[in-house]
């Protein structure tokens, strides 16, 4: 898989020759959290102030193990790794108390606006495959209903019956795929991630994927990806044969 960079300047300089290194693509799968949603930092604070609660501390190599993955998968790598003195179960019942007040209105991130309103406006069909729960996905997309309606739908992972594995495993992208009237190849689809275990499992789909990393995440982390940037607001359509931006 080609694997490019980007600065944004660089990018646009040389966009017509790069785009020769991608896959012409037609239907487009967004990731929500850290990567439309600002919400990493809110999330970290309600699993670090939890696990303190438990006199242990919330270190990074355990953060990035759960960046992606679902909420019960997340919690049972934390209350494992940790040794937390209390069950999976009664970890992720507090977790999802607290979200459900935490998580409310959360802000986006930049460019995610403006980059989902233009694929809108071409008809190019776009979803959601986040594995947040569809309680936690309603929280954190409440100040945002009209934008999030304009995707065709959102495949919500630690609720979603057809999900068997959550990511790194390719299920929650296959699924959204499927959903799509005309059900496109996978590599027809383009995925949208910031964490690596979500490009971990767009790959294993058959998938490009375009990342927007956490600045702490390791050039190692992202070699997976196709495509890197530091924002959406990077990110040039038109390279995946996409309509490019006015």
């Amino acid at each position: 898989m080609s694997r490019l960079f980007s600065t944004g300047s660089v990018l646009g300089a040389s966009a017509s020759k790069m785009a020769s290194n991608f896959r012409k693509v037609t239907h487009c799968i967004f990731d929500m959290d850290g990567l439309l949603l600002d919400t990493e930092k809110i999330y970290e604070k309600i699993l670090r102030d939890l696990i303190k609660s438990y006199n242990s501390t919330y270190p990074w190599a355990t953060r990035l193990k759960v960046l992606g993955t679902t909420e019960q998968r997340t919690v049972s790598i934390i209350v494992n790794d940790l040794k937390l003195s209390c069950t999976v179960d009664e970890f992720l019942k507090k977790f999802r108390e607290k979200q459900l007040v935490d998580l409310a209105g959360a802000p986006l991130m930049g460019g995610a606006e403006r980059l989902i309103r233009h694929l809108h406006q071409y008809n190019i069909p776009i979803a959601v495959a986040t594995s947040s729960s569809y309680d936690s996905y309603e929280v954190k997309t409440r100040k945002h209903l009209e934008l999030f309606d304009l995707f065709h739908h959102k495949v919500t992972g630690s609720s979603d019956a057809e999900v068997k594995e959550g990511k790194p495993a390719p299920d929650i992208f296959l699924v959204a795929a499927s959903r799509f009237p005309t059900s496109p190849k996978p590599e027809e689809c383009l995925v949208f991630e910031d964490a690596p275990n979500g490009v971990t499992a767009g790959v294993s789909a058959g998938m490009q994927v375009v990342m927007v990393p956490d600045p702490n995440i390791t050039e190692d982390q992202r070699k997976n990806a196709s495509l890197v940037l530091n924002s959406l607001e990077e990110f040039q359509p038109e390279l995946f044969g996409l309509p490019a931006f006015k």
